[in-house]
């Protein structure tokens, strides 16, 4: 084999080789994968956002409807929570439109108690072996519509105590919630985030009865 035939045959060698790798580079690019995405949130993800964002909704139901007279002191508290939630709102909302989910759980609290378990923990009237159907009305800690009612007619100190009772029993209920979510899911930001609204709802629930025992 003369010098240019070897030359030449080397050449084409590692073309050939070249041509093999960036192939081999292209391929996952080319390729069709159809293996399913991952989604973006799992269900009980889905179902505790869903629901603490209509349980952080009525918090801000109930700042609006809070008397605008009352002592300064209660008055930012009120805010502080108000402004929390509503950042957390935004947080929620997010989650759930990058996983299309709906803003509304069409079963309410039902990723709360999927484990029949979980009913006795959170002190739910009933049976034990109550279902996630039978149990999805009772979000913890929310007030009825004639407490909303007697919240927004009251004025003074009055306004001020019933606002605290409510608001210390509607966070104890977003505990409850967040410690259940914290509970199932292994890891991932909704975990956090759940780590993070029961260390603060725990400690406005402190200044909340604090506030309460002087009024």
């Amino acid at each position: 084999m003369t010098r240019r035939s070897w030359v030449e045959t080397a050449a084409l060698g590692c073309l050939a080789i070249l041509l093999l790798a960036v192939g081999a580079a292209l391929r996952p690019l080319v390729a069709a994968d159809d293996r399913p995405a991952p989604p973006v949130l799992t269900d009980t993800e889905i179902g505790f956002a869903q629901d603490m964002l209509a349980h952080h909704n009525q918090a801000l139901l109930m700042v609006q409807r809070l008397d605008s007279g009352i002592n300064p002191t209660v008055r930012t508290l009120a805010q502080q929570i108000s402004d929390t939630q509503r950042t957390e709102i935004g947080m929620l909302l997010g989650w759930l439109r990058m996983a299309e989910a709906l803003a509304i759980n069409p079963q309410p609290m039902a990723w709360m108690y999927a484990d029949r378990s979980e009913t006795t923990d959170h002190h739910h009237t009933g049976p034990a072996t109550s279902t996630a159907a039978t149990t999805s009305a009772a979000m913890p800690g929310m007030a009825t519509q004639a407490e909303l009612d007697a919240l927004a007619a009251a004025r003074g100190a009055d306004a001020e105590s019933l606002f605290l009772q409510l608001m210390r029993r509607h966070h104890y209920g977003g505990i409850q919630m967040a410690q259940a979510a914290e509970r199932q899911l292994s890891s991932g930001i909704v975990k956090q985030a759940a780590r993070d609204m029961l260390d603060t709802q725990s400690r406005e629930i402190g200044v909340l009865g604090l506030l309460l025992s002087r009024s």
